[in-house]
Parts: structure tokens; C-alpha cells; sequence
């Protein structure tokens, strides 16, 4: 093979470098972590403007969303669920506490635990997001196809419980910031 000039300027010989790679990986723009990174960002731009309008960060949503689903959940519970590390979380149910959109508390069976549910101004602020969350969802699917979005949620969930297997003990899993 013809000795090529790399991006630094050094020249080499190896089948990497004459394909402009300086490592034998996969284009970085086709690495999984990288695609799902850019479809996340394509859905969360058309969430954004509204969980704005509405005081909001993608977080704080998050935390909201999950608490509809439940009468009261302990936090650490609350932090696996929403996949935000413990810090981050105790600043944001901080921040939703002292808005009223939570009611914190101390679970009964252990006073060293800390439960939280939504509150009534909590639920009301998800009533005044949620239609616009519903239109959003329904623009994404008439977009994308109501069964190519079912099929993606399928094939994501199928994804996930494959690679539970896999998961390193001790290890916790990641969040994004704001």
C-alpha cells in the first residue's frame, strides 16, 4: 500500500490511516451510542419549547412524568427510574419542592429514606403540558408512521433487557445533563 499522509501530517502505512481513521473502530458517526444520541436530540427539540414555555427542563419533566405514575416512590427508586444520578436528582427535587410541584417526606418504615410523590400544583402543571405533549406525539407519529414507532419502541426495549446481561456490577448508569 502507497504511503499516505495522516491528518497530523505523519505518514503511514496501516489500512486505518490510508481510510483518514486513526483508530480501527467504526466511523464515529455510525457508532450506536452516536445514533441513538442524535435521535433522542431530533425528539427532544420538539419537546423543548413547550417544557420551556411551561418553566421546565427536560429533567424536571422527567421526574414529573414519572411521579404520575405512582401515589409515592423512595428516591432512590425515583433516581433509577428517571436515570439521573443521586446528586443532580437531589438538586432538582430541591428545585420542584421549593415550586411546590412535589411533596417530599420520610418513608415510615425507614425515617433514613426519603419518599416523594407529585403534588395537586404538580399534577395541574402536567394537565396544562400534556396536550401539547400529546400533539407533539401525534406529529412525530403521523411523521415517522405509527407502526414504525411501535416497532422502534419494541425493538429499543429488546436492545435494553439484551444488554442487562452485560452490565457490569457496581457500575451505575449514566445521565444527560442539562
Amino acid at each position: 500500500m502507497a504511503d499516505k499522509k495522516s491528518r497530523n501530517g505523519s505518514r503511514s502505512n496501516s489500512p486505518e490511516a490510508a481510510e483518514g481513521r486513526r483508530a480501527p473502530m467504526r466511523e464515529f458517526s455510525r457508532s450506536l451510542p452516536m445514533s441513538l444520541l442524535r435521535a433522542r436530540e431530533a425528539v427532544m427539540r420538539q419537546f423543548r419549547p413547550s417544557l420551556r414555555n411551561h418553566g421546565l427542563t427536560e429533567q424536571q419533566w422527567r421526574i414529573l412524568r414519572a411521579l404520575t405514575a405512582v401515589e409515592t416512590i423512595e428516591v432512590t427508586e425515583l433516581a433509577r427510574t428517571a436515570f439521573l444520578l443521586g446528586p443532580s436528582l437531589s438538586r432538582i427535587l430541591r428545585d420542584l419542592e421549593a415550586r411546590h410541584l412535589i411533596e417530599r417526606r420520610t418513608a415510615k418504615a425507614d425515617l433514613r429514606r426519603g419518599v416523594v410523590s407529585i403534588s395537586p400544583k404538580g399534577l395541574k402543571l402536567i394537565e396544562a403540558v400534556a396536550p401539547n405533549s400529546e400533539a407533539i406525539y401525534a406529529e412525530i407519529t403521523s411523521r415517522f408512521g405509527a407502526r414504525k414507532l411501535a416497532e422502534l419502541q419494541d425493538m429499543l426495549g429488546v436492545l435494553e433487557r439484551s444488554l442487562a446481561e452485560m452490565e457490569v456490577a457496581g457500575e451505575g448508569r449514566g445521565e444527560e445533563e442539562e
